[in-house]
């Protein structure tokens, strides 16, 4: 990609991060996202606030898990000398895997909004509940089993909860949504959320009752068709 290249999809990936905190499902620096790129991908470094951020300022890594700060181009918000001092985020290895792993997932949304968190703390899926549930591309939300965070044990059970889903709960974490792009990941995230604050409420009164899987089939059926969800009318 020429710098210029870069430079354009960096400000998209810190733009998706900005909208991230803006539409209320992460806070502060707690998130990272993620966008491909030939080889890798580009991630948000680790600690510093989106708001801070340059496309010169973003990591980039390689699938052999080598990295760099972009560095290149006017745009660069900080000093050389504070250069040195950046690193990919924390969680850099699921996006790394999911990317190696999932040929169709070229950006990467993780957060900790409140809703589905509170239900990742409780290792509770999203169940078929409602049948927007189906926007990330199955029966249910799974939940992640819990590991470290950054490790490669949290990287494994993220790609067994996204198994042919475009997210999924990370137990007593946050979530992850995967997309083609950078505006499909967080609008899979910020759904997801809506999802989870719903399906708590729905619980307060009692376990609720959900959609058999031959409904969620049919859901599943028509979101995948040209006229089904998300498309205009003729």
């Amino acid at each position: 990609m020429s710098p210029d290249e870069v430079d354009t999809l960096g400000q998209r990936l810190i733009d998706t991060a900005l909208a991230m905190n803006e539409r209320g499902i992460n806070n502060g620096t707690s998130g990272n996202v993620s966008v491909r790129v030939p080889n890798g991908l580009l991630i948000t470094p680790s600690g510093i606030h989106y708001d801070q951020l340059g496309p010169a300022d973003l990591i980039e890594m390689g699938f052999d898990q080598s990295w760099s700060v972009v560095a290149s181009g006017s745009q660069q918000t900080r000093p050389h000398s504070e250069v040195g001092s950046l690193r990919p985020s924390s969680e850099w290895r699921f996006h790394l895997d999911i990317m190696r792993e999932r040929s169709d997932v070229n950006a990467i949304v993780h957060a900790h909004p409140t809703s589905a968190t509170a239900l990742s703390i409780h290792d509770r899926p999203i169940e078929a509940f409602h049948y927007m549930v189906g926007v990330a591309g199955g029966h249910d939300i799974r939940c992640a089993r819990y590991a470290t965070f950054g490790t490669e044990e949290l990287s494994r059970n993220a790609l067994d909860a996204l198994s042919d889903r475009k997210a999924c709960l990370l137990s007593h974490h946050g979530i992850i949504a995967v997309g083609p792009s950078l505006e499909s990941a967080l609008s899979v995230a910020v759904e997801v959320e809506v999802l989870a604050a719903q399906f708590l409420a729905a619980l307060a009164i009692g376990d609720p009752p959900l959609l058999s899987a031959s409904q969620m089939d049919d859901v599943l059926a028509k979101m995948a068709s040209p006229d089904g969800y998300g498309s205009s009318p003729p």
